[in-house]
């Protein structure tokens, strides 16, 4: 007969491997992107395959180094 603690610690180690799993795949299928809002609240949504986008991604990155 297993002692309790250790059901409730396989348990837990079934959950943790679980939400690394879904983790793992969410961030497998997630492509970037750069959204830009408007005034007045409207936005889009720019893939990096297109030029908006990659203009916007360039400049992000020129961002990010300079702020370092």
């Amino acid at each position: 007969m297993q002692k309790p603690h250790r059901l409730v610690l396989d348990r837990m180690t079934g959950y943790a491997d679980e939400a690394a799993a879904y983790v793992r795949r969410r961030r497998l299928t997630r492509k970037p992107f750069a959204r830009v809002y408007v005034e007045g609240g409207a936005g889009a949504a720019h893939s990096p395959d297109t030029e908006a986008g990659r203009d916007l991604f360039l400049a992000a990155a020129r961002l990010i180094d300079a702020a370092r």
